[in-house]
């Protein structure tokens, strides 16, 4: 036995995964928005401030520094339009007070011509720029929507929720993986954390869910899935070089529903436990009945080839949450880390999607939006009498 211790659903579906910082971004455009108005209280500002100062000071920072804002904030049109307000501004205000002849006010007016004409070369760099960063931003949500699809929101006996988050700012993709299955066995269910980033991350993730739904439809126990992995695995590591080949190692946990949905199996590979929730707010760890080594290091320790599947109750309407270390080492400003257990404690809420939404808006408050690992969680809750 394991030792246990004490919007709307498509909009849910389509946000299962969630680019870090997405509240700073949302206040960051909120903030755009309210800057498009900052080229023209500049010109105004400075057309202002000639009129009103003695004639040898000029306002031509404030000239210049418009149409550079508009480069920054608004549209090609916008920018020309704003170089052109610039040069007819300050040659209105040189003209009132008699320098548009001189040198000194040719100089000025062919300085905020030319800074005019660069803003809108600098406009079009970033536009482009921005044209290249959504394509890589659609791939990258091509190739997470290959390796990681979206679960169906009923598999079997259970209601299923997820959500990934990467510790990369522009990346959709990183080192988690979780895949979720209805097989003739019963749900099962993959979460897991490659160690390392990047690329090299990524195929480790894929190779670990193309293996787990191949077997997860053949394998008649969690521990031959596990060992199926543990193989495939040491033969992706085989082909690296450097530390990651003899280094190179993923913490997982398999879970499994039986299709009476009345308990769960459980094989933890030096993964966080996952949390029970029960009816009524109990929260509590599902321990294994003995520690094993995470896949690729199965082989060093001592249960290598012993069955470490346990299984405990799941009560009508329970919720497994499964996650990744992304949720528990969570910091806040002074270091200390999110506790998840202690966070839901006592909470009800109406399904595994709020619940997991619950939960990521508590991550955000804890660390003010700051991510710095890959986080991905998976919910699995009984449908016998709903939430």
């Amino acid at each position: 036995m394991l030792v246990v211790d004490g919007t709307t659903d498509r909009e849910r579906r389509e946000r299962h995964v969630e680019a870090p910082g997405a509240g700073r971004t949302a206040v960051l455009r909120l903030l755009v928005r309210r800057l498009q108005l900052l080229p023209v209280l500049l010109l105004a500002g400075g057309v202002l401030l000639d009129l009103l100062t003695p004639p040898h000071f000029s306002a031509e920072a404030l000239y210049t520094a418009a149409p550079m804002a508009s480069a920054a904030l608004l549209s090609l049109r916008a920018t020309v339009l704003a170089g052109i307000g610039a040069c007819a501004a300050d040659s209105l205000v040189l003209t009132h007070f008699g320098f548009i002849g001189e040198s000194g006010g040719l100089s000025e007016l062919a300085t905020v011509a030319t800074v005019s004409a660069f803003a809108v070369v600098v406009n079009r760099l970033m536009h482009y720029r921005d044209v290249r960063l959504q394509s890589a931003r659609e791939v990258a949500l091509a190739v997470q929507r290959a390796v990681l699809p979206q679960p169906p929101p009923v598999v079997g006996p259970l209601r299923v929720a997820v959500r990934y988050r990467s510790a990369a700012r522009e990346a959709q993709i990183g080192g988690d993986l979780y895949g979720v299955q209805d097989t003739p066995f019963g749900v099962r269910c993959l979460v897991g954390d490659v160690r390392g980033k990047g690329v090299g991350a990524v195929k480790v993730v894929d190779v670990a869910l193309g293996v787990f739904r191949e077997a997860a439809e053949e394998e008649p126990t969690l521990d031959g899935i596990a060992a199926r992995l543990e193989r495939a695995l040491l033969r992706e590591a085989a082909r690296r070089t450097g530390p990651e080949r003899t280094e190179g190692f993923v913490t997982a946990v398999l879970a499994e529903v039986p299709p009476a949905g009345t308990e769960l199996r459980l094989v933890n590979r030096g993964h966080p436990a996952p949390l029970l929730l029960e009816r009524g707010g109990g929260v509590r760890a599902v321990e294994p009945p003995e520690f094993a080594l995470p896949l690729c290091l199965g082989g060093l320790g001592p249960e290598a080839g012993r069955e470490v599947t346990g299984t405990v109750p799941f009560p009508p309407g329970a919720t497994l949450l499964l996650f990744t270390d992304g949720l528990s080492e969570a910091k806040d400003r002074t270091g200390a880390f999110y506790d998840p257990a202690a966070a839901l404690r006592g909470r009800e809420v109406a399904g595994p999607d709020d619940l997991l939404d619950v939960l990521l808006d508590d991550v955000d408050r804890h660390t003010g939006g700051r991510i710095d690992d890959d986080l991905a969680l998976v919910a699995l809750t009984s449908r016998r009498t709903g939430w």
